[in-house]
């Protein structure tokens, strides 16, 4: 295979930077290891930056946020709930930093409108009693699945391509190039070289891996953050605690649920992470003194993803006060260089949109195209492949169709058949095999209260009565999907989760026996 520019990743960045280069037409290729956004980009909170998280600790990076936020509320109004958000301080918080508040906010740019304690609780009724300042930000909530699908869709329309599972094995250099590009299917162990003009390294947490495959050493610090599904909706607005970064201080509107966390705890490979009993813990404590409610909550889901953080330093200092800005390397002044070679890491899910463009610049140049970003101006299209990410649309759907015939595969999210046949017809375009956790990435499919216990099932056996899944083929599908369920289960096993998780068991392990199937077959 042959192209101008391969891009190694699949997350918000990766994708985003297909479509900016298939705007200023360049041919590109996008390569993922697993599915789009296995990696921070579909374990975040899913908050849309006002900037004002980070006046204190990294101004430029706050700054860039507004910017973004603001752009992004124009040009993808399809992937976000603008809700507005709240900073609150509550009693013995620093009081010398919410008196600075404002003016280190105006400093950046960003709007903080002061409320009394009285107003933000009547905004807020879940907040505690005990709060003290309070004041209005410009946040919001931000689908990331949505946003990474389209921008994926909008470059594939204009001739891009995408080889989902395709893991880089290794490069071929010659005289300070890369000649070629090794690629291993981890599904089938099928091997492919791509041959490349450009090759940019977009794999977020896995960047320093990546380039060290072509003898480049790139320090990253790599800082898990840990975060909790409500079962419901508790507040409207992205709710901030008014205090430096730390754990447990942000509540985010995930359209039916809530977001609460997050942690962040050094990890030593970005392949081995879980969300653990004792972040677990320290979220809720900490979150319930600004919302007393997040004591008595119920939880339905824990995950994790990891910041890439770039630093000189990987040993030494706290995580959060390391930039969240992003870096944009040039490999063609490093040991060794390479001229073709192109890394962008780090920056916040907000900025995705800025790193892509910052990116496709330098890549330009290094093609010799005089090109200009058009996607600060042009919208991102809304396509049919990324709809069904968005909390609350199909069941409006199966309502207003009343089709007795249109069966529901998923009743927590109301999930029917119909949406099901227009995900797999999706994948099929692009060239994938309609797996459960394919679908499951595309769609609400196991992301509601019973976390896939009933839907899993309902939805392997109308793959086998398509013809989409044969012989064993469900039951390994089965067991992949039910693992990444348990692993954000497993953590929350109390009360009512606990006794759901018995019947889970009972029903998966006791029925299909999924416990005993050798995952090494097939």
């Amino acid at each position: 295979m042959e192209t101008q520019v391969l891009i190694i990743g699949g997350g918000v960045t990766g994708t985003g930077l297909v479509r900016d280069l298939a705007l200023r037409g360049v041919d590109c290729i996008l390569v993922e290891k697993q599915d789009l956004n296995a990696g921070a980009s579909g374990g975040n909170h899913g908050l849309l930056h006002s900037g004002a998280r980070y006046i204190a600790s990294d101004p430029a990076a706050a700054a860039e946020c507004h910017r973004e936020n603001l752009l992004l509320k124009k040009l993808a109004p399809h992937c976000i709930e603008d809700t507005g958000g709240l900073f609150v301080a509550v009693a013995g918080d620093d009081e010398a930093y919410i008196a600075d508040f404002p003016q280190m906010c105006s400093a950046c740019g960003i709007p903080a409108r002061p409320l009394t304690p009285t107003e933000a609780r009547e905004r807020e009724p879940a907040l505690s009693d005990r709060i003290i300042a309070a004041y209005a930000v410009d946040d919001a909530a931000i689908d990331p699945f949505k946003l990474s699908l389209d921008n994926m869709a909008a470059g594939l329309q204009r001739g891009s391509q995408l080889l989902r599972f395709s893991q880089v094995t290794g490069f071929e250099t010659h005289a300070g190039r890369i000649r070629s590009v090794q690629l291993r299917n981890t599904l089938t162990g099928r091997e492919t070289h791509v041959r490349a003009d450009v090759v940019v390294n977009a794999s977020g947490a896995w960047a320093g891996q990546v380039a060290a495959l072509a003898g480049i050493d790139i320090r990253i610090r790599y800082s898990k953050g840990s975060l909790l599904v409500t079962h419901h909706r508790i507040g409207q607005r992205v709710i901030n605690r008014l205090r430096k970064a730390t754990d447990g201080d942000i509540l985010v509107p995930g359209g039916t649920v809530s977001i609460l966390g997050t942690t962040s705890e050094r990890c030593v490979s970005p392949d081995v992470i879980y969300p653990e009993i004792h972040e677990v813990d320290h979220i809720i404590d900490e979150g319930s003194a600004m919302l007393p409610v997040l004591a008595n909550t119920r939880y339905i889901r824990a995950y994790c993803g990891v910041r890439p953080l770039i630093s000189s330093d990987d040993e030494e200092g706290d995580d959060r006060s390391v930039s969240r800005g992003f870096a944009l390397i040039d490999h063609a002044e490093s040991t060794p260089g390479l001229d073709n070679f192109i890394t962008i890491s780090g920056g916040k899910l907000t900025t995705f949109r800025l790193m892509a463009e910052k990116t496709a610049d330098q890549v330009c140049r290094r093609l010799g195209l005089c090109q200009p970003c058009r996607t600060h101006m042009d919208p991102l299209p809304q396509t049919g492949d990324a709809r069904w990410t968005e909390p609350g649309l199909t069941p409006s759907l199966w309502i207003r169709q009343n089709d007795p015939r249109d069966m529901l595969l998923c009743e927590c999210e109301m999930v029917p058949q119909s949406v099901v046949d227009q995900l797999v017809a999706s994948i099929r375009k692009q060239g994938g095999d309609p797996s459960l956790n394919a679908i499951g990435l595309r769609s609400r499919i196991g992301k509601g209260p019973c976390q896939g216990t009933f839907c899993s099932q309902r939805l392997a056996a109308y793959l086998y009565d398509r013809g989409e899944l044969e012989q064993d083929q469900g039951l390994r599908e089965l067991r992949s999907f039910m693992e990444k369920r348990w692993r954000g289960q497993q953590p929350l096993l109390w009360d009512i989760s606990l006794a759901q998780a018995e019947l889970l068991e009972a029903m998966h392990s006791g029925v299909f026996g999924l416990e005993q199937l050798d995952k090494t077959q097939g």
